[in-house]
Protein backbone atom coordinates (compact mmCIF):
# COMPACT_ATOMS: atom_id res chain seq x y z
CA UNK A 1 0.00 0.00 0.00
CA UNK A 2 2.47 2.25 0.68
CA UNK A 3 3.49 2.10 -2.96
CA UNK A 4 0.56 2.89 -4.57
CA UNK A 5 0.30 6.05 -1.65
CA UNK A 6 3.27 7.28 -3.06
CA UNK A 7 1.74 6.96 -6.36
CA UNK A 8 -1.32 9.25 -5.70
CA UNK A 9 0.92 11.80 -4.14
CA UNK A 10 3.05 11.78 -7.40
CA UNK A 11 -0.10 12.58 -9.67
CA UNK A 12 -1.15 14.90 -7.31
CA UNK A 13 1.92 16.71 -7.63
CA UNK A 14 3.21 15.65 -11.16
CA UNK A 15 0.98 14.39 -13.72
CA UNK A 16 -1.97 16.52 -12.41
CA UNK A 17 -0.78 19.87 -12.78
CA UNK A 18 0.34 18.82 -16.37
CA UNK A 19 -3.37 17.71 -17.19
CA UNK A 20 -5.33 19.47 -15.37
CA UNK A 21 -7.37 20.97 -17.58
CA UNK A 22 -8.43 17.93 -19.31
CA UNK A 23 -9.38 17.06 -15.39
CA UNK A 24 -10.98 20.24 -14.87
CA UNK A 25 -12.75 19.48 -17.97
CA UNK A 26 -14.22 16.12 -17.15
CA UNK A 27 -15.04 16.94 -14.40
CA UNK A 28 -18.54 18.71 -15.69
CA UNK A 29 -19.09 15.40 -17.81
CA UNK A 30 -17.95 12.75 -20.17
CA UNK A 31 -18.55 11.98 -23.45
CA UNK A 32 -16.33 8.28 -23.90
CA UNK A 33 -15.37 7.07 -27.50
CA UNK A 34 -16.06 3.71 -26.41
CA UNK A 35 -17.96 1.41 -24.23
CA UNK A 36 -14.20 -1.13 -23.24
CA UNK A 37 -15.33 -4.82 -22.06
CA UNK A 38 -11.95 -6.35 -21.20
CA UNK A 39 -10.71 -9.01 -18.41
CA UNK A 40 -10.04 -8.04 -15.04
CA UNK A 41 -6.33 -9.65 -14.87
CA UNK A 42 -3.82 -7.14 -13.51
CA UNK A 43 -1.66 -7.61 -15.80
CA UNK A 44 -4.23 -5.76 -18.89
CA UNK A 45 -3.27 -2.04 -18.63
CA UNK A 46 -5.99 -0.58 -21.04
CA UNK A 47 -5.09 3.30 -21.42
CA UNK A 48 -1.39 1.95 -22.20
CA UNK A 49 -2.81 -0.70 -24.70
CA UNK A 50 -4.82 1.88 -26.50
CA UNK A 51 -2.92 4.85 -25.57
CA UNK A 52 -6.00 7.10 -24.68
CA UNK A 53 -6.49 9.69 -21.97
CA UNK A 54 -9.02 9.75 -19.25
CA UNK A 55 -12.51 10.46 -20.51
CA UNK A 56 -11.96 8.02 -23.89
CA UNK A 57 -13.07 5.34 -22.68
CA UNK A 58 -15.66 3.48 -20.47
CA UNK A 59 -14.63 0.25 -19.46
CA UNK A 60 -16.06 -2.50 -17.54
CA UNK A 61 -14.11 -5.55 -16.49
CA UNK A 62 -14.11 -8.86 -15.12
CA UNK A 63 -12.99 -12.24 -14.64
CA UNK A 64 -12.80 -13.85 -18.50
CA UNK A 65 -14.39 -10.53 -20.28
CA UNK A 66 -17.76 -11.84 -20.36
CA UNK A 67 -21.21 -10.30 -21.52
CA UNK A 68 -24.11 -12.22 -19.77
CA UNK A 69 -27.19 -12.20 -22.50
CA UNK A 70 -29.87 -9.94 -21.58
CA UNK A 71 -32.73 -11.45 -18.95
CA UNK A 72 -35.11 -9.42 -16.31
CA UNK A 73 -32.23 -9.82 -13.91
CA UNK A 74 -30.25 -6.69 -13.14
CA UNK A 75 -26.93 -6.59 -12.50
CA UNK A 76 -23.48 -4.74 -13.26
CA UNK A 77 -22.58 -5.71 -16.74
CA UNK A 78 -26.16 -5.37 -17.47
CA UNK A 79 -26.81 -1.78 -16.49
CA UNK A 80 -23.03 -0.69 -17.13
CA UNK A 81 -24.29 -1.56 -21.02
CA UNK A 82 -27.55 -0.13 -21.19
CA UNK A 83 -25.88 3.65 -19.62
CA UNK A 84 -22.75 3.39 -21.87
CA UNK A 85 -25.15 2.90 -24.74
CA UNK A 86 -28.82 4.83 -24.17
CA UNK A 87 -26.78 7.41 -21.40
CA UNK A 88 -23.73 8.27 -22.86
CA UNK A 89 -24.08 7.13 -26.58
CA UNK A 90 -21.21 5.62 -27.41
CA UNK A 91 -20.51 5.02 -31.04
CA UNK A 92 -18.41 1.85 -30.55
CA UNK A 93 -18.46 -1.12 -27.93
CA UNK A 94 -15.18 -2.98 -27.47
CA UNK A 95 -14.67 -6.65 -26.15
CA UNK A 96 -11.58 -7.47 -25.42
CA UNK A 97 -9.82 -11.02 -24.34
CA UNK A 98 -6.49 -11.74 -23.52
CA UNK A 99 -3.53 -14.25 -23.72
CA UNK A 100 -3.15 -16.20 -20.34
CA UNK A 101 -6.19 -15.54 -19.23
CA UNK A 102 -7.25 -17.79 -16.36
CA UNK A 103 -10.62 -17.94 -16.60
CA UNK A 104 -10.74 -19.00 -19.80
CA UNK A 105 -8.31 -21.95 -18.40
CA UNK A 106 -11.15 -22.90 -15.61
CA UNK A 107 -13.77 -22.56 -18.61
CA UNK A 108 -11.83 -24.92 -20.40
CA UNK A 109 -11.72 -26.97 -17.17
CA UNK A 110 -14.30 -26.49 -15.50
CA UNK A 111 -13.82 -29.59 -12.99
CA UNK A 112 -11.01 -27.71 -10.90
CA UNK A 113 -13.49 -24.82 -10.23
CA UNK A 114 -15.40 -26.44 -7.10
CA UNK A 115 -13.57 -24.45 -4.88
CA UNK A 116 -14.91 -21.36 -6.47
CA UNK A 117 -18.58 -21.66 -7.07
CA UNK A 118 -19.61 -18.36 -8.06
CA UNK A 119 -16.18 -18.59 -10.47
CA UNK A 120 -17.45 -21.80 -11.76
CA UNK A 121 -21.01 -20.27 -12.38
CA UNK A 122 -19.88 -17.27 -14.20
CA UNK A 123 -17.67 -19.27 -16.82
CA UNK A 124 -21.17 -20.76 -17.65
CA UNK A 125 -21.69 -17.73 -19.91
CA UNK A 126 -18.96 -19.35 -21.75
CA UNK A 127 -19.56 -22.74 -22.21
CA UNK A 128 -21.01 -21.81 -26.09
CA UNK A 129 -17.28 -21.20 -26.53
CA UNK A 130 -15.75 -23.81 -24.95
CA UNK A 131 -18.30 -26.31 -26.80
CA UNK A 132 -17.24 -25.27 -30.40
CA UNK A 133 -13.63 -25.57 -29.84
CA UNK A 134 -14.16 -29.40 -28.36
CA UNK A 135 -16.28 -29.20 -31.73
CA UNK A 136 -13.72 -27.74 -34.33
CA UNK A 137 -10.35 -27.86 -32.39
CA UNK A 138 -10.07 -31.44 -31.82
CA UNK A 139 -7.09 -31.55 -33.72
CA UNK A 140 -5.07 -28.59 -32.42
CA UNK A 141 -2.67 -28.97 -29.60
CA UNK A 142 -3.01 -27.64 -26.35
CA UNK A 143 -1.68 -24.07 -26.85
CA UNK A 144 -4.10 -23.98 -30.61
CA UNK A 145 -7.05 -24.66 -28.50
CA UNK A 146 -6.68 -22.13 -26.30
CA UNK A 147 -6.20 -19.45 -28.68
CA UNK A 148 -8.88 -20.71 -30.28
CA UNK A 149 -11.10 -20.77 -27.11
CA UNK A 150 -10.26 -16.85 -26.68
CA UNK A 151 -11.29 -15.80 -29.68
CA UNK A 152 -14.24 -17.78 -29.77
CA UNK A 153 -15.08 -16.31 -26.36
CA UNK A 154 -15.09 -12.81 -27.49
CA UNK A 155 -17.31 -13.77 -30.70
CA UNK A 156 -19.63 -15.39 -28.13
CA UNK A 157 -19.78 -12.42 -25.75
CA UNK A 158 -20.57 -9.89 -28.96
CA UNK A 159 -23.12 -12.52 -29.67
CA UNK A 160 -24.69 -11.76 -26.05
CA UNK A 161 -24.16 -7.79 -26.42
CA UNK A 162 -26.52 -7.80 -29.03
CA UNK A 163 -29.19 -8.98 -26.89
CA UNK A 164 -29.29 -6.19 -24.65
CA UNK A 165 -32.13 -3.83 -25.53
CA UNK A 166 -30.48 -0.53 -25.62
CA UNK A 167 -27.39 -2.14 -28.05
CA UNK A 168 -29.87 -3.77 -30.30
CA UNK A 169 -31.65 -0.45 -30.90
CA UNK A 170 -28.26 1.50 -31.33
CA UNK A 171 -27.20 -1.34 -34.67
CA UNK A 172 -30.64 -1.13 -35.69
CA UNK A 173 -30.26 2.59 -35.84
CA UNK A 174 -26.81 2.45 -37.15
CA UNK A 175 -24.79 4.03 -34.75
CA UNK A 176 -22.97 1.70 -32.96
CA UNK A 177 -20.52 -0.64 -33.92
CA UNK A 178 -19.03 -3.81 -32.13
CA UNK A 179 -15.57 -4.79 -32.26
CA UNK A 180 -13.60 -8.08 -30.56
CA UNK A 181 -10.05 -7.90 -30.07
CA UNK A 182 -7.63 -10.44 -28.51
CA UNK A 183 -4.36 -8.87 -26.53
CA UNK A 184 -1.72 -10.54 -26.31
CA UNK A 185 0.23 -9.87 -23.03
CA UNK A 186 3.94 -11.28 -24.23
CA UNK A 187 4.53 -9.20 -28.05
CA UNK A 188 2.09 -7.00 -27.24
CA UNK A 189 -0.02 -7.78 -30.49
CA UNK A 190 -3.43 -7.35 -30.92
CA UNK A 191 -5.98 -8.96 -33.44
CA UNK A 192 -9.23 -7.52 -34.11
CA UNK A 193 -12.51 -10.31 -35.61
CA UNK A 194 -13.10 -9.58 -38.36
CA UNK A 195 -16.79 -10.68 -39.45
CA UNK A 196 -16.56 -10.84 -43.12
CA UNK A 197 -13.86 -13.42 -43.01
CA UNK A 198 -14.58 -14.98 -39.39
CA UNK A 199 -11.28 -14.70 -38.75
CA UNK A 200 -9.07 -12.43 -36.40
CA UNK A 201 -6.86 -10.31 -38.34
CA UNK A 202 -3.91 -7.96 -36.79
CA UNK A 203 -5.42 -3.94 -35.35
CA UNK A 204 -2.92 -2.53 -37.92
CA UNK A 205 -4.67 -4.33 -41.19
CA UNK A 206 -8.41 -4.43 -39.88
CA UNK A 207 -8.62 -0.69 -39.28
CA UNK A 208 -6.08 0.59 -42.15
CA UNK A 209 -7.78 2.65 -43.85
CA UNK A 210 -9.36 4.34 -40.66
CA UNK A 211 -6.10 5.00 -38.67
CA UNK A 212 -4.53 6.54 -42.31
CA UNK A 213 -6.99 8.85 -42.45
CA UNK A 214 -6.78 9.78 -38.62
CA UNK A 215 -2.95 10.13 -39.62
CA UNK A 216 -3.72 12.40 -42.31
CA UNK A 217 -5.84 14.35 -40.13
CA UNK A 218 -2.88 15.22 -37.35
CA UNK A 219 -0.60 15.87 -39.87
CA UNK A 220 -2.92 18.77 -41.34
CA UNK A 221 -3.50 19.77 -37.43
CA UNK A 222 -0.32 19.68 -36.91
Amino acid sequence: MPKFAAGVVRFQNEVYPQKQELFEKLSKGQSPEALFITCSDSRIETAMITQTEPGELFICRNAGNIVPPHTNYTGGMTASIEFATAALRVPHIVVCGHTECGAMKGAMNPEGLDPLPHVKEWLGYSRAAVDVVNEIGEDLDEAGRMRLLLEQNVILQLTHLKTHPSVAARLAAGNLDLHGWVYDIKTGDVHAYDESTNAFVPVDTMYAEAVAKLAATDTCAA
